[in-house]
């Protein structure tokens, strides 16, 4: 997939490799145009899926569970061995096995993981946000770059892991990354930047990295010893003779060693670290890519969202709304997405990731703050979507859409790779509208599209992360939630917050105030919820609703309820 400018170790220069196959083009046209018709017919086969006629069922998602826990590390967290990427999509996954079928593996197999690597070197201790990967099997020792999509899907596992335990250092890691992203990756009008370079000053990490002797300098003897011990900086150092900062021992384990209080030692290491990331503030930057994509910004927008509601941070709620209107005002032309932007002009068709990441994150910030017009930009950009990339013949999604040029094969891409494929994304989020807006054929098309990579998602499982949320969604009856209430009003606040508190991977949420005719139009949900009398919140299943809830506490109660059904699935799609 590579080529050097120049020749080096016995690979040929791109130079060369064009002067060769310009040579073989004049001299051999006829092996030449054999040749291209074979990787031709080599692309189409690969890019070809056939829909089964399997069964989709809960017996599905257990193989795929069974298979992806084989390649566990139970010493040091993650899938496999050296190098690790964070596997988010995957712990998603194992989340909602654990809700599903209260497999208790699958929950400290996520915890496991999400401690190990929010404590390791992978971690940006002192400014937040994850770099791109481990090249060791401990979490220790990453490739410095910081990824959008990377700190998008991260910090959304750590949120729903969040919602799930109460884990307070699960919170801090998610706040701490979008703080990052806030703070580093955003520009002025409300895009997110692509990337955060790992050299600085020519030399990978040097920016991150600490020695003892500046560690000492800067804090002084005793708060340096503490923080040394509790972050493992050595004189040996961990990293080229520098210090990487990482964990392995709790906050009770290090204060008992060094004879001090738990709130004492984290006392010293709030300021020892406000220190040291004031200091390395001054510091030559890591160069930044500021172009901004727009599947990316549409996972780092849900995010945001979803952060907003669950931790109850407005600041994120706005950073969400923000980022949507530049995207869609920047964005977009003549109807339809453009793929990238840089320095205030967008260019390139969008492809369909751009399509379903976006429309996903506008679907999640309407669902976390009730503003009709997120989900009506939402049903416009999918019915688009549709239009543009959906196969009539074979169904699934195209990777291109029918403005885009003409390419040598129209491919799909299905595979959950570093971000989630296009068609994995779009099936979850038809799953979500169909039972938003009672719309069957969106039903339709997301269960064709995981029809048509049924087999292969049971054979490698750990490549289809994503599509195998969007499996358990559709095989489990989600909680429909309509609250009803002025948005101003405290009450109408504290029950929403009752819904966004809490792990519920199968739901969606609807929201209607006073004079919002459109709401009502757009969700059936909403129709016929009057708004006389105090805020209320409906719990519903297949549109067949519990009584009106209008107490927080009874509203948690009901939520927290977990079918029997729900634990053994029997149920199957046909």
């Amino acid at each position: 997939t590579y080529f050097p400018p120049v020749d080096r170790h016995n690979m040929p220069g791109f130079p060369r490799v064009l002067i060769a196959l310009a040579e073989a083009y004049r001299e051999r046209p006829e092996e030449v145009a054999e040749t291209s018709a074979s990787v031709r017919k080599e692309l189409e086969r690969l890019s070809a899926a056939q829909e089964s006629s399997e069964l989709l069922t809960s017996d599905l998602l257990d193989i795929a569970y069974r298979g992806i826990i084989k390649n566990y590390d139970p010493n040091n967290g993650g899938f496999g061995s050296a190098p690790k990427f964070p596997p988010a999509m995957v712990l998603e996954f194992l989340l909602r096995t654990y809700y599903r079928a209260g497999t208790e593996e699958a929950l400290q197999i996520v915890k496991h993981t999400c401690r190990k690597m929010a404590a390791g070197g992978i971690y940006d201790q002192l400014g937040g946000g994850f770099h791109r990967y481990s090249t060791d099997s401990k979490w220790l020792v990453p490739h410095f770059e910081k990824m959008l999509y990377d700190n998008a899907l991260l910090s959304r596992l750590y949120l729903h892991y969040f919602q799930l335990t109460g884990d307070s250092d699960a919170r801090r890691t998610a706040e701490g990354t979008l703080d990052y992203v806030a703070r580093e990756m955003t520009s002025p009008e409300g895009g997110f930047y692509s990337t955060q370079d790992a050299d600085s000053e020519g030399v990978e990490g040097k920016f991150f990295v600490w020695s003892q002797a500046e560690v000492g300098e800067l804090l002084g003897d005793t708060d340096a010893r503490l923080f040394c011990d509790y972050y493992n900086v050595t004189r040996e150092g961990n990293f080229e003779e520098a210090n990487i900062l990482n964990v392995t021992h709790s906050i009770a384990d290090v204060a008992a060693r060094n004879k001090v209080e738990p709130a004492a030692l984290e006392a010293v290491l709030a300021r020892s670290r406000k220190r040291l990331y004031d200091v390395r503030e001054q510091r030559v930057k890591p160069d930044r890519d500021e172009k901004i994509l727009t599947a990316w910004n549409g996972m780092m927008l849900a995010s945001f969202a979803e952060a907003g509601a669950i931790l109850n941070r407005e600041d994120f709620t706005n950073i969400a709304r923000h980022n949507a209107r530049f995207v869609l005002n920047t964005l977009r032309s003549d109807g339809l997405l453009l793929r990238t932007c840089k320095d205030g002009v967008a260019k390139l068709n969008g492809y369909l990731e751009d399509y379903a990441f976006l429309s996903e994150g506008l679907l999640t910030l309407y669902e976390t703050t009730g503003e009709i017009e997120w989900l009506e930009e939402c049903l416009t950009l999918t019915a688009k979507m549709v239009e543009e990339f959906w196969d009539d013949e074979a169904g699934g999604f195209f990777f291109t859409g029918k403005s885009h040029e003409t390419l040598i094969v129209r491919s799909k891409d299905f595979f959950d790779n570093a971000t989630p494929s296009g068609n994995s994304v779009a099936a979850e989020l038809m799953f979500r509208l169909a039972s938003l807006t009672d719309n069957d054929d969106y039903r339709r098309r997301a269960t064709t599209v995981l029809r048509l990579i049924v087999s292969a998602m049971t054979r490698y499982p750990a490549g289809f992360g994503r599509a195998l949320g969007a499996l358990d969604f559709h095989l489990n009856s989600p909680k429909e939630i309509a609250i009803a209430g002025d948005p101003t009003n405290p009450k109408t606040l504290f029950l929403k917050r009752e819904v966004w508190k809490r792990y519920l991977p199968n739901k969606i949420v609807a929201e209607i105030g006073p004079n919002q005719p459109r709401a009502s139009e757009l969700v059936p949900l909403l129709r016929e919820r009057g708004l006389a009398g105090e805020p209320r919140v409906y719990v519903c299943e297949h549109y067949v609703c519990k009584n009106p809830i209008t107490e927080p506490r009874e509203l948690a109660s009901l939520l927290d309820e977990r079918p029997e059904k729900q634990r053994h699935i029997t149920k199957a799609s046909t």
